[in-house]
């Protein structure tokens, strides 16, 4: 391995604590991170991606991306599939080898265990981690119907720290693979990268930094001064400009823009048909201008010369639709189609709050949530920094927002839907929620959940101990057996470290009750017992049988909560 390679590894595995695994594993990790993080814009934990073991079927990574998300169970396909209305799917395979070199033996037992994993009958054998994700992959099938813009993509990586030389047999055993998944008639597109060392460095250098981008807005007016706006613009700029906004390098939509904009895409609701009508039409394209309403981007750093313009660390803010409709119909766009655009630089987050809330409020949007995107979430994102020694978290409210900051554990930081769903199972007692139903918690934000009322010391709590959790089955503390009832061990961490009952959201005795757990979970030896003693309770409710369909259920939540009931009434 190149010395500037292996630093890069000691770099990230510092950064994921991943430095008691061998080399090899932190290669693996760091692979799949860095090949999967160019399609997934959130912060993932690479525990769930990283395969490789026995009966991984040369498989060292598999990460399945179901409309945007990173999706590691199939009851999240079901949800995703109801709540959306469709499926659009990105397969992510990779195989990550050290040597210095690309080795055709190499690329052929990769691309057979994909094909592998593909059959309804496979004929290699599989591990937990494999077996887990062909469950995701035969979910998304029996919804073949919700294909609405095409079959599947499959896209595989092959990571070594050598030099791709298009060396005619690597080529031509490349072309073989992506003809043998090619004729599975699974996908709509096949796709084999050799990842060298140089693209190790480029791509690592990536995700370190903010997106940045650099166009031509000619068509503009320049908005008067206004209080903690460094600059704003008002105008128009060509489609095709726009799209380069957009695309990534490699083409593909950057998923990462909308992270602050409180709506996905809906597909082709009525109103995204009929802009697609729109844009299909000779007459009424060249309205386009005048019949949508455009398009909002606040970025952070701005320069313009002339009229190029320079933006870095930017979000699409408003538009999210326009911008997903232009896009899927790039091919047919041409130079009469302009779009209506508002860019906004400004470092000032109430600013860009504001900007949301009320450039939001013409779509089907609820109040609570634009508050709890706004206000709650900094809240959180400033209460969390406010710990120290060794006690410090990080609350995302943007997507990688903490990737350019050295010395951040990546271990510490809290993704918003990580935080929901630790705090929905410790402190609204509904661990079975937290995957499957998962759109009923989101229903609750502002409400039930990141309500303005709440105290912000429960959801440290329940971001604490979820990362406290992870730390245990990522150095192998914890039987990874326990996973699928992680929530659940949450829950009953809560009965066992506060046996008492659960005060008001709101009140005194709340901060009082998570200070007594907090005590638990910043002793380390304390917190390994507890959490060893709750994984314990949840093995006996379990029966042993830790499957999906019995843990993720409302009855075993009784159960669970049932076991703790005399605890809980000789206390309170």
């Amino acid at each position: 391995m190149d010395r500037i390679t292996k630093s890069l590894l000691e770099e990230f595995s510092r950064e994921h604590d991943l430095d008691k695994l061998p080399e090899d594993k932190q290669f693996e990790h760091f692979a799949s991170y860095l090949t999967i993080q160019r399609h997934h814009s959130e912060t993932f934990d690479t525990f769930d991606v990283v395969t490789g073991s026995g009966g991984d079927t040369g498989i060292d990574g598999l990460a399945i991306l179901v409309n945007g998300s990173l999706v590691t169970d199939r009851d999240t396909v079901a949800e995703l599939a109801d709540r959306n209305g469709y499926l659009d799917v990105l397969f992510i395979f990779v195989q990550a080898e050290r040597s210095p070199a690309f080795e055709t033996s190499k690329i052929g037992q990769f691309s057979y265990g994909v094909v592998d994993f593909f059959k309804d009958a496979p004929s290699l054998p599989r591990n937990a981690a494999i077996a887990q994700a062909a469950e995701v992959m035969s979910a998304i099938y029996e919804r073949s119907p919700k294909f609405k813009r095409g079959n599947p993509i499959c896209k595989l990586y092959y990571v070594t720290t050598g030099s791709w030389a298009n060396d005619p047999q690597l080529e031509a055993r490349r072309a073989a693979a992506v003809l043998d998944l090619t004729a599975l008639r699974l996908f709509r597109d096949v796709e084999l990268s050799p990842v060298g060392a140089t693209t190790i460095q480029r791509l690592y250098n990536q995700a370190k930094n903010a997106v940045s981008r650099e166009f031509t807005f000619s068509e503009r007016t320049v908005i008067p001064e206004i209080p903690g706006v460094t600059e704003a613009y008002l105008g128009l700029i060509p489609a095709s400009e726009f799209i380069s906004i957009l695309a990534d390098e490699n083409g593909d939509i950057t998923k990462s823009l909308f992270y602050d904009n409180v709506r996905d895409f809906q597909d082709y609701n009525a109103v995204n048909t009929e802009m697609r009508q729109t844009l299909e039409s000779e007459l009424q394209k060249r309205r386009f201008a005048l019949m949508n309403n455009g398009v909002t981007i606040i970025a952070r750093t701005l320069r313009a010369t002339g009229n190029r313009f320079y933006i870095e660390d930017f979000q699409i803010v408003n538009g999210c639709q326009t911008s997903h409709v232009l896009f899927d119909q790039r091919e047919k766009l041409d130079a009469s189609i302009m779009v209506p655009l508002r860019l906004i630089a400004t470092q000032d987050e109430s600013v860009t709050a504001s900007i949301i809330k009320a450039t939001n409020r013409q779509t089907e949007v609820k109040e609570e949530h634009l508050l709890a995107l706004s206000d709650f979430g900094k809240k959180l994102e400033h209460f969390f920094r406010t710990f120290e020694n060794g006690k410090q978290l990080f609350y995302e409210r943007r997507s990688r927002q903490y990737n350019s900051l050295s010395g951040i554990e990546k271990t510490r930081i809290v993704t918003p839907a990580n935080l929901i769903r630790a705090y929905a199972a410790m402190f609204l007692e509904e661990p079975h929620r937290t995957t499957r139903n998962y759109a009923a918690l989101l229903d609750r934000v502002g409400k039930d959940i990141f309500a303005p009322e709440h105290l912000l010391d429960p959801y440290y709590v329940a971001a604490y101990a979820l990362y406290r959790l992870e730390y245990l089955f990522r150095n192998q503390s914890l039987d990874p057996k326990y996973k699928p009832a992680r929530y659940h061990i949450l829950l009953a961490c809560r009965f066992i470290a506060a046996p008492f009952a659960l005060p008001k959201s709101n009140s005194h005795e709340m901060q009082r009750y998570c200070d007594s757990i907090l005590k638990i979970l910043w002793d380390v030896q304390e917190a390994d017992g507890l959490f060893t003693t709750a994984a314990a309770v949840v093995d006996t409710v379990a029966k042993g049988n830790f499957h999906r369909d019995s843990i993720r259920t409302q009855t075993f939540t009784e159960s669970l909560i049932e076991e703790f009931k005399p605890t809980q009434r000789n206390n309170s």
